[in-house]
């Protein structure tokens, strides 16, 4: 029985000069716009992204966020997570308190107590990989930072990055744009939205977008309309200079962020280049490059990654793009690279915990790993979300 407190999704009955304002009390009711509002919402929001650089610079202190995946319910309890949305007076508390992992953190990984997130781990851990080919796991690293169970600490930023893969895969993938765009209309300087590799029109074909618009539409124009504000979207982030944002990873033919400036982002994800590797690419155990099973984008290896920290004067490349069953992963001996996965039991199936990373302004990473929302406190749809399983 689903509590009648959680949002009921459906049709937004609003008038038709309507604004931004009512938009956005709409969306977080998990009602999907009007043709006609949608449309108004995504020509606001290209105008923002427009003026917005390939690498948006970003201002410490700020929560990244990983992969959503139309999960709407969870992405609420995300932002319950992070200390709710921006300039957001009215903060609920999270369904169950998150586990906090600090930089500065020597306990070992065994200091969670929260039951069910132990449950989990052990679970990943001992269990068989259940993700999708697309999202392949990352397995953990026994060095990894260790964690936290004390209450939240810190007041919220309420500036987010927000690392692509908005849709495809879970039930609300509409819902879940929506949101994001007019949080992106209403505060363009505290959203930062950039670009993954379902942000694209070949991909949302396969895997659940389209069909979803068209089921709830009638037809493709709000689809066509989304696909617009996406090719706009920035390739990147990066906070205070020193923590480079990207949805998958990097290039052999970048090798500074002066040449991520200069791409061409106003397209569809083109199947090869440097554009096509900044979305697709993932770090793996190899020295320096090698071909990616996915059949775009590479594997880049940790010498890869030092040298463009070091050219680049980076501390930290942020990036998502792969399930990780524990919510984050380090990668390589220096951990300059890490993954933030903040989809909980991806495809409502997976298991896996989901995390949101936050910079502080000393820009030490912490993360606050959480679970998805109880049953009672999500609706699910009669229809069956896109197709889930895909190797590319």
């Amino acid at each position: 029985m689903v509590n009648k407190s959680v949002p009921q999704p459906g049709p937004a009955r609003l008038r038709r000069n309507a604004g931004p304002d009512e938009w956005l009390e709409a969306a977080k009711d998990c009602k999907y716009l009007s043709e006609h509002h949608m449309k108004q919402l995504c020509e606001i929001v290209k105008e923002f992204m427009m003026e917005e650089s390939n690498i948006q610079p970003v201002s410490a202190p700020v929560t990244i966020c990983g992969d959503i995946h139309g999960q709407f319910y969870d992405l609420l309890e995300l932002f319950r997570v992070a200390g709710g949305m921006p300039n957001d007076s009215n903060v609920e508390s999270p369904t169950a308190p998150p586990t906090i992992i600090t930089s500065d953190d020597i306990e070992p990984p065994s200091s969670i107590t929260d039951p069910k997130l132990r449950k989990k781990i052990r679970q990943n851990a001992d269990g068989p990989n259940t993700g999708d080919a697309d999202e392949s796991a990352a397995p953990s690293a026994p060095d990894e930072k260790s964690e936290d169970t004390s209450p939240l600490s810190g007041a919220p930023s309420g500036n987010f990055i927000f690392l692509g893969d908005y849709v495809d895969r879970g039930y609300f993938s509409l819902e879940t744009l929506t949101l994001l765009l007019c949080l992106k209309a209403k505060y363009p300087d505290k959203i930062t939205l950039v670009r993954g590799n379902h942000e694209s029109r070949q991909i949302t074909q396969v895997y659940g977008f389209y069909e979803e618009c068209f089921q709830k539409y009638g037809n493709a124009s709000v689809w066509k309309a989304c696909c617009q504000v996406f090719d706009f979207m920035t390739l990147g982030a990066i906070v205070d200079g020193k923590v480079l944002c990207v949805h998958g990873g990097l290039s052999p033919e970048i090798r500074t962020l002066d040449q991520v400036r200069v791409v061409a982002r106003a397209q569809e994800i083109p199947h090869e280049g440097a554009f096509c590797d900044l979305v697709w690419s993932d770090p793996d155990d190899v020295e320096t490059w090698a071909v990616s099973p996915r059949g775009a984008g590479w594997l880049f290896g940790d010498k890869v990654a030092e040298e463009f920290c070091q050219v680049n004067g980076l501390t930290l490349i942020a990036r998502a793009h792969q399930l990780v069953n524990e919510g984050y992963k380090y990668h390589f001996q220096k951990q300059n690279v890490v993954t933030v996965w903040s989809a909980p039991n991806y495809c409502y199936r997976c298991g896996n915990m989901a995390s949101v990373c936050e910079i502080g302004e000393d820009l030490k990473p912490t993360f606050k790993l959480f679970s998805e929302v109880p049953d009672d406190m999500r609706h699910m749809p009669n229809i069956k979300p896109g197709k889930s399983e895909y190797f590319l």
